[in-house]
């Protein structure tokens, strides 16, 4: 796995879950629903675990490299970007279909979680 473009996206990921969370907290307050307003911050909460654990990840593979864990950083990463971006969406446009995608989303996260799972069974002790 080329580690410099895995660290480059999991520090944007950063950086757009803070600036997510700022803009929720300041620029959304008042103009959104409060349900539209949990939605955003869901998706800021779900798009910060995520980030810390691919964080997690790349740093195990540094010091262990397995095969799952290239499978486990692309599956969060689809996973955030459909979870937390259509929640996101949802909150900015208030366009219900969109929260169609949420659920594939979250289905990518939980499968890389299993896939994590995967590669630390399968890892030689």
């Amino acid at each position: 796995m080329r580690q410099r473009p895995a660290w480059i996206a999991m520090a944007l990921s950063g950086l757009i879950m803070v600036m997510a969370g700022a803009f929720g907290a300041h620029g959304l307050e008042g103009r959104v629903s409060a349900s539209l307003l949990e939605a955003f911050e869901t998706g800021v909460r779900y798009q910060a675990w995520h980030t810390l654990a691919i964080l997690g990840v790349l740093i195990w593979h540094q010091q262990m490299p397995l095969k799952g864990q290239p499978l486990v950083l692309w599956l969060w990463g689809a996973g955030i970007v459909l979870f937390s971006g259509s929640l996101y969406l949802l909150a900015l446009t208030g366009i219900r279909g969109i929260g169609m995608v949420t659920p594939l989303g979250g289905v990518l996260l939980m499968v890389g979680w299993l896939a994590l799972a995967v590669a630390a069974w399968r890892a030689r002790p």
